[in-house]
């Protein structure tokens, strides 16, 4: 009789994940919220999650991998995902329709390997996240001198707004999709920005009204706020509320856009479970509206498997196949995935619990990149079906692609058009708060920066949203006009791949950062070989849109002395690495000296 209270309290145990870590040095006066952030982490501990052992042998040797677990997968499941948004980002959505409208089928055994790439790269950097409890930003401060760290730090903030405005406006155009064209561009862009604005606002008609969350830090956050930014959250509120009305009025569907704009926040507040909870919902939302969409479209199952067994690639494909492999790597991902998986309480002084981390997060992290690719998969099949061929191929893009689909597939009870914007929304939405947590570590790991996470975000937050703003005001004359924009912003993206694999490789392949858990020599060259790859691939994306873009003198100039600065960067973080003999860049600086003298 008494096993069952036992069994009953175990299980309870590991349903209620969000435990809270208890803390083993002697009592102390309780912190003020200002003392809490004497140093910057990732996640308090308060908001890691334990990872519940299912034996009762958790006194057994450290370092000793203990045996598999189903349940022990499932509390690890979360941090993967998160990452594998940025593989479903709208950019990569647009890059997908162009290669299947383009190319046909004949790019998916490209799209296969640059996502098994891009898994490789991601599975580095959640090594070093684990191995060393720090995320790859606090690394690199640590690792360089301060010039190439504040160096590195504005690359990566170039990169994230590069990635969110591309993400903000594939929000925007699913928005204008969804209310029949009623809401411009901008506007889109401002129900997409809005989001920490509603949230803070909501959490104050909570607070007013007596309802409270357990979260000290958050509230004092939010009563500290300025009676002036609460006005500026009301009128948020009121935005909100006028677009709904627009909208029902109008038969649209955009009360999902309402909704979706500040409920991710607000949930964060209640644990990082519930939050991954909320992004499996999205890419569920995902999954579902494009294979809805191919399974209205039934391309040719024959043709699909040839694409992914068959390499093929032809002079008039190569800018797509490019644009495949450029996609997946993102560069504020590498920096984010980091940083997620220290959202379980791994102790890394213990080699047999990073090893089980290690082992649990790269089935996760397989299995999420799983359904990007099959995602990614079914949206360009669609295109490849419908357009591979025709003469509207070489003009499709994010902004029309709606209209086409409607055009070549008709109404129906669901019309494929709403299909398309739902999915579009919830890629824009997902990828746009990533990208948010991406650029609070990537500030404060960079810059050590002891900040509230409400100012974090509004800070990170509007580094993307006001330049975005702009681009949506000056680029939404045409579509074409959009499309030139999506050209830079992928040229923006290519230029930083180095800046975050470079590091990344330097810092897992040295045993003073890794201990043990360095990568071994065959594993090192293969990533190496990989990130040279990639790099080479987008340099190539970079030398084009050069050659075709780069008009008058001043300007020419202009992009080689660019270019100079930017190749000797890269050289330098090589040559930290170790890749390179120490003596090399050394000798390589005198010989540039003496050229200029």
């Amino acid at each position: 009789m008494s096993a069952m209270p036992r069994e009953e309290d175990d299980k309870d145990e590991e349903a209620n994940s969000l435990l809270r870590s208890e803390s083993t040095s002697p009592p102390s006066p309780e912190p003020s919220p200002d003392d809490e952030d004497d140093e910057e982490v990732a996640f308090e501990a308060q908001e890691k999650i334990l990872i519940v052992g299912l034996d009762s042998t958790e006194s057994v040797d450290s370092n000793v991998v203990p045996p598999f677990s189903w349940k022990k997968l499932w509390l690890f499941t979360g941090p993967g995902f998160l990452m594998s948004i940025a593989f479903l980002d709208p950019g990569n959505l647009e890059g997908d329709l162009q290669a299947g409208a383009i190319a046909g089928y004949s790019l998916l055994w490209l799209l296969m390997w640059a996502t098994i790439m891009g898994l490789l790269i991601q599975l580095l950097s959640a090594r070093v996240g684990v191995a060393t409890g720090r995320h790859l930003a606090e690394l690199c401060r640590e690792e360089y001198p301060n010039w190439a760290r504040l160096v590195l730090w504005f690359m990566a903030e170039l990169a994230l707004i590069g990635a969110d405005i591309q993400e903000v406006i594939g929000s925007a155009i699913a928005i204008q999709i969804l209310s029949h064209g009623v809401l411009p561009l901008w506007a889109g862009v401002l129900i997409t920005a809005s989001d920490w604005l509603v949230f803070i606002s909501l959490f104050h008609v909570m607070l007013a009204v007596g309802l409270t969350v357990d979260s000290y830090d958050m509230q004092n956050s939010i009563q500290s706020i300025n009676p002036q930014y609460q006005l500026v959250a009301a009128g948020s509120i009121c935005l909100h509320c006028f677009i709904v009305l627009i909208n029902y009025v109008n038969g649209g569907f955009c009360f999902c856009v309402v909704v979706a704009s500040f409920i991710f926040l607000f949930i964060e507040n209640y644990g990082v479970r519930k939050l991954e909870a909320v992004f499996a919902v999205l890419i569920a939302t995902m999954a579902l509206s494009f294979a809805w969409m191919f399974g209205d479209t039934k391309p040719s199952g024959k043709e699909l498997l040839m694409g992914l067994l068959i390499p093929r690639l032809g002079s008039k494909t190569i800018r797509q196949a490019v644009g495949v492999v450029g996609c997946v790597i993102m560069p504020h991902n590498v920096f984010l995935h980091s940083a997620l998986v220290q959202s379980r309480n791994i102790d890394p002084h213990k080699k047999g619990r990073v090893q089980e981390a290690l082992n649990y997060y790269s089935i996760e992290s397989s299995v999420a990149l799983l359904v990007s690719f099959m995602i990614n998969l079914f949206v360009t099949t669609v295109f490849a079906k419908g357009f591979y061929g025709t003469k509207q191929a070489d003009s499709i893009g994010l902004v029309n692609a709606g209209q086409y689909l409607e055009e070549k597939y008709g109404g129906g009870v669901f019309p494929i058009l709403y299909i398309w914007g739902i999915g579009l929304l919830a890629a824009g939405q997902s990828s746009t708060i990533t990208g948010t947590y991406a650029g609070q570590f990537i500030m404060g790991g960079f810059l050590n920066l002891r900040l509230k996470k409400w100012m974090r975000a509004l800070i990170t937050r509007s580094f993307a949203i006001v330049p975005t703003i702009v681009v949506a005001i000056i680029f939404n004359t045409s579509e074409a006009s959009l499309d030139v924009l999506n050209e830079w912003l992928n040229v923006l993206q290519s230029i930083q791949i180095p800046f975050a694999l470079i590091p990344l490789l330097t810092l897992v392949t040295k045993e003073q950062v890794m201990g043990v858990f360095k990568i071994g020599p065959v594993l090192e060259r293969v990533a190496w070989t990989v990130a040279a790859l990639v790099i080479v691939i987008n340099g190539y994306l970079l030398l084009d849109f050069v050659v075709l873009e780069v008009r008058g003198v001043l300007f020419g100039f202009v992009v080689c002395i660019s270019t100079a600065a930017y190749v000797s960067f890269i050289v330098y973080l090589v040559s930290h690495c170790g890749v390179l003999p120490s003596t090399w860049w050394s000798s390589l600086t005198k010989r540039i000296v003496n050229i200029g003298n």
